[in-house]
């Protein structure tokens, strides 16, 4: 940027190039300032293999539920997918065009008691539109991690000025601003990898990034670069996480309305359909005997049609989605449902998020005990470096990667978890098409993810239509098992 600019810019109260980037660099995924590290305070260097943004636009896919998703107490019947094009170019002048896509996902990012699903929907829009502005009128040039580094702290201003405009009875939180900026991340991802003819993934390396990892998780990562905490390929196959839903049918008897569109319609179907070995159990978290009699008979269920397929071994997750009102819920319910099920219990392979999201404010909520019997992952609460340290502290022994919180955001914490010796998984937000692809791609490249969950299947199915031809392995699944081999394209690896 050219003296003269930097002058313009100070005369409308703007920073200059200097002044942006200290500050984005400290405010930044939530880096507590032990974890600065002295090069955040310095304008960042540049390397030929940087990119520059020329254009950015979006538009939106909207889609009804074939039956509705019922988590948190609250039931899903429709997706708006955010899609994002960007158009970027290389010193040389050579430009190349980048995609991203996510659900909105406002039931899951922005909760209210208070506001509607419109209203919320409504303003995870407004906030996009601010979201598009900040990313197109940003003209350094950068590798994508370090761009979005610099626009998230702009991302979070645009979400409290939304918030005041729109005179919403609650701000936006982080989490929703994360989810409503996710598909312009993965945008710029995708254009990098494209421009460099490589899949994203092999461009976290020394060859295309400025600094190492130190330089957004803090000093104990000197000398590593990203590259060092993906796999080189992507595993060769992910078990498929099927979701089953606080409503859903598990036996023909639970069944409420029939459907005539060929899909399953019970838990028993869908295990017969896609051969599923892999069961995410939604929970109510305040209902103890619900909860129980719910993983009791999905697990008699279970056991009886992998008995009929000849299917020895198979696994659970269990979600409460926050809804546990406290660590002593969760401690009995695992005692209560080693005794009547042992076999169930020791299929568990890991719990998400028990109790609320406001880690600060629940400080008593400790994990210690409940995750010396299975890992304990922290998911909603998971925005940032700051909230993955305070959750260790807490007990918390497994972070849930999600694309939807941001591509950038998602590399980071699967180091910073590889790090710190924590379990790893990735969850869904019932991504369809090019989302799903996204995020099945991203568990293929963390080490120890063995499996991914992908709902849209079961509820949006419609959204996939047109991918099924393009990525059999990944949306047509017969064993229980995804292909994911494949998914080293250039980019991100959807074919847009």
């Amino acid at each position: 940027m050219t003296a003269r600019n930097q002058r313009r810019l100070r005369k409308r109260g703007q920073p200059s190039r200097r002044e942006f980037l200290c500050t984005a660099a400290l405010s930044s995924l939530s880096i507590p300032p032990a974890f600065r590290p002295w090069s955040a305070f310095h304008p960042s260097p540049t390397k030929s293999t940087d990119i520059r943004i020329d254009d950015v636009s979006y538009d939106y896919e909207e889609f009804r539920y074939r039956s509705p998703y019922k988590f948190a107490g609250k039931e899903v019947d429709r997706a708006t997918i955010l899609n994002v094009r960007c158009v970027a170019h290389v010193t040389n002048g050579r430009s190349a065009h980048g995609f991203g896509s996510m659900p909105m996902g406002n039931v899951w990012s922005f909760p209210s008691e208070r506001m509607s699903y419109d209203k919320t929907l409504g303003a995870m829009k407004a906030l996009a539109e601010h979201v598009r502005n900040i990313t197109a009128d940003f003209k350094e040039t950068g590798h994508p991690i370090d761009i979005n580094v610099a626009l998230e702290p702009e991302y979070l201003k645009a979400a409290d000025e939304v918030s005041h405009r729109l005179q919403l009875a609650e701000r936006i939180p982080k989490l929703c601003t994360l989810v409503t900026a996710s598909a312009f991340d993965a945008a710029l991802h995708d254009v990098f990898g494209k421009l460099h003819a490589l899949s994203s993934y092999r461009t976290y390396g020394r060859d295309f990034m400025v600094h190492d990892v130190s330089h957004y998780l803090g000093p104990e990562f000197k000398g590593d670069y990203l590259d060092q905490y993906l796999l080189t390929e992507p595993s060769a196959r992910l078990a498929l996480y099927h979701s089953v839903g606080a409503s859903d049918a598990i036996e023909d008897s639970d069944v409420r309305k029939r459907m005539d569109d060929g899909l399953p319609q019970t838990l028993s179907g869908w295990i017969r359909y896609n051969g599923l070995t892999h069961i995410k159990i939604k929970l109510a978290g305040d209902d103890l005997a619900w909860d129980l009699d719910r993983v009791v008979r999905i697990d008699r269920t279970t056991s009886e049609v992998q008995t009929e397929r000849r299917v020895k071994t198979w696994a659970y997750s269990l979600d409460f989605n926050e809804r546990c009102p406290n660590v002593g819920y969760l401690l009995e319910f695992l005692r209560r449902l080693k005794e009547q099920t042992p076999l169930g219990f020791e299929r568990i392979r890991y719990i998400e998020q028990p109790t609320a999201r406001d880690l600060e404010k629940h400080r008593e909520n400790t994990m210690h005990e409940a995750a010396k019997l299975r890992p304990v992952v922290i998911d909603e609460s998971l925005t940032g470096l700051d909230r993955l340290i305070l959750a260790r502290e807490l007990g918390y022994t497994g972070v849930a990667l999600k694309a939807c919180k941001g591509h950038s955001q998602a590399l980071l914490m699967a180091a910073a978890a590889q790090k710190y010796k924590m379990f790893r998984c990735v969850q869904d937000l019932t991504c369809p098409g090019a989302s799903l692809i996204h995020s099945v791609g991203l568990a293929a490249r963390v080490p120890g993810v063995t499996a991914v969950e992908a709902n849209a299947r079961q509820y949006v199915p419609i959204a996939n239509k047109a991918w099924e031809g393009k990525f059999p392995g990944i949306f047509l699944v017969k064993d229980g098992m995804m292909r994911t081999a494949n998914l080293n394209g250039p980019g991100l690896g959807a074919v847009t």
